[in-house]
């Protein structure tokens, strides 16, 4: 059952804390747009809520947090909105791309199919314009937007990609999601689930982990941390979700970091 809390308190927030100030390992894990930053109708526009750089570098900083940015973005296009210090662990394109601090970039490869298929969605690009659309391109995805569009004009959108997805749906190798503001041609093999497994097999045992999402996409990840660390919903309201908690952005994110650095900074049980 979902707790509405804050971190400040909620027997959920408190118990984890706790768990958190004794760990030997911890694991952060965030979503950007719609978490650390709001949605802009320009997405390149869209740079975190205020304060909330400043406390990731903390974490950083303090050296005690594996810190993970886990985005639906392409990497490329992420880079230039975190206006940190240094960048921590950045997983890209819903799990297939994963950029290192070090520098080190991985990407995980698309089937051939899958190839084929975002090609021939490529000839969506025209009417969606012309609908009002945008069409964003990543590895291994094809974003259709239409945030700020009225009512009618989505629908427009949703009713023809839903029918020109028909038509390559059976080439296989693609899912169709929806996302907040629109819909996402994604390959599979990946996902945030993904970066989240990965990351906690390589934490090893004891490790204490928290992910923090707003959006459809969000949920697989909050699914695979199930029993092993706390899920929170950034949401202006609760709604079905696989998370444990939620939180009001953007001051829910911002508590919820000041308290995971006092936690750091051993002040947890006097706070």
């Amino acid at each position: 059952m979902i707790e509405e809390s804050t971190p400040a308190g909620g027997r959920k927030f408190d118990a984890f804390f706790e768990s958190l100030q004794a760990a030997p390992k911890r694991v952060l894990m965030l979503d950007y747009d719609g978490t650390l930053a709001p949605f802009r109708l320009e997405p390149h526009k869209a740079v975190p809520y205020p304060g909330v750089c400043e406390m990731l570098d903390r974490v950083l900083d303090d050296g005690g947090t594996r810190l993970a940015i886990i985005s639906g973005r392409w990497i490329r296009d992420l880079i230039p909105l975190l206006t940190l210090k240094r960048m921590p662990e950045l997983w890209g394109s819903h799990g297939r791309e994963r950029l290192w601090p070090d520098g080190q970039y991985e990407f995980a490869e698309i089937s051939p199919e899958s190839t084929l298929a975002l090609f021939r969605a490529d000839a969506w690009e025209g009417w969606i314009r012309l609908s009002g659309g945008r069409v964003e391109r990543k590895p291994g995805g094809l974003a259709i937007h239409w945030r700020g569009l009225t009512g009618a004009r989505i629908d427009q959108i949703r009713d023809r990609v839903l029918r020109e997805w028909g038509g390559i749906e059976s080439w296989g190798g693609l899912d169709l999601r929806d996302f907040d503001g629109g819909m996402e041609l994604v390959a599979r093999g990946c996902s945030k689930a993904t970066a989240v497994d990965t990351i906690l097999a390589e934490s090893g045992p004891g490790t204490v982990a928290a992910y923090l999402g707003d959006d459809l996409t969000d949920e697989d990840a909050l699914a695979a941390l199930q029993g092993r660390g706390l899920g929170v919903l950034v949401s202006d309201a609760p709604h079905r979700t696989a998370a444990d908690v939620w939180l009001r952005p953007p001051q829910g994110v911002r508590d919820f970091l000041a308290r995971w650095l006092r936690t750091l900074q051993g002040g947890e049980m006097n706070s």
